[in-house]
């Protein structure tokens, strides 16, 4: 068997308008080995992480109430983690469009702040160092 082709659903225009973006999406499994519920309130908001192999991805939507979370990271085991992040930006609120990227390291265990606009979310990748 080959590698299986990756089919994004959108116009192409607009990956190549964010291709950081693209390679992020493209990278994302569509089957994993754990899911896990990380917080969350129905109605309110929801975070998940999902496991496949050694890496983790995290994902976090709000309802229409803009949010701050310490998101709890027990999930990853130990050790230190890489961290790739596609967060809300400031203006997130009035343009949904605009986000930050940001790459960072995150001990196991240790709280992760996010800032979540109204309508926002986060998707992250955890990779072990």
């Amino acid at each position: 068997m080959g590698s299986v082709p990756k089919f994004l659903c959108d116009s192409p225009t607009q990956y190549r308008t964010a291709p950081e973006c693209t390679v992020f999406i493209t990278k994302v499994p569509t089957v994993w080995d754990e899911t896990v519920g990380v917080a969350g309130e129905i109605g309110k908001y929801a975070v998940v992480a999902r496991r496949k192999g050694g890496e983790w991805w995290l994902g976090a939507i709000t309802n229409w109430d803009a949010r701050e979370l310490e998101l709890p990271t027990s999930f990853l085991g130990e050790g230190e983690w890489e961290v790739e992040a596609f967060e809300d930006a400031p203006d997130a609120d009035t343009n949904a469009e605009h986000y930050i990227r940001r790459e960072f390291t995150i001990k196991a265990g240790e709280p992760l702040k996010v800032k979540l606009a109204p309508g926002g979310g986060l998707a992250a990748k955890f990779s072990c160092k």
